[in-house]
């Protein structure tokens, strides 16, 4: 497992593991380093089968228990639902979430026409992010929004 905040994982922790719509509630009962990322034991996950069933989820601490962002990083869940506009000022639509690719994160735009477009998270494209006005504008290349 990789995460940004690897001094949260303790013995006690509780999470959310979701897939989906399957949900389980986790704690983590050890955790040690292994070849640069986390090897988690849970509480109830006994065998490398119950292990592998939970491949693929993510793993959710509560709202209010989350690391606050620092400068420059927004959650998914953070942005979901924000305006999304041109430098122009004219709606793009409404951040319906972000994916994760081995390129890079896309931002996935819900259009007012209900189409998902998604749009590389890279500087020039991404103009600004303003959290206190739930705001991203973008400065799309030539087309992107009429594919």
């Amino acid at each position: 497992m990789t995460t940004s905040f690897p001094e949260r994982f303790a013995p006690g922790l509780a999470l959310l593991w979701r897939r989906g719509a399957e949900e389980r509630p986790l704690t983590v009962a050890a955790v040690r380093p292994h070849a640069g990322r986390l090897l988690v034991l849970f509480e109830g996950v006994s065998d490398v089968d119950a292990a592998r069933a939970l491949a693929g989820g993510d793993l959710l601490v509560a709202r209010g228990e989350a690391v606050p962002a620092p400068d420059g990083f927004f959650y998914e869940h953070e942005v979901r639902g924000w305006r999304c506009e041109d430098v122009q000022g004219r709606l793009l639509g409404s951040v319906a979430g972000l994916e994760k690719t081995p390129a890079g994160p896309l931002l996935e735009v819900d259009t007012p026409s209900k189409k998902g477009v998604l749009v590389p998270f890279v500087q020039g494209i991404l103009v600004t992010i303003d959290r206190a006005s739930r705001r991203v504008v973008l400065d799309p290349p030539d087309g992107l929004f009429e594919l």
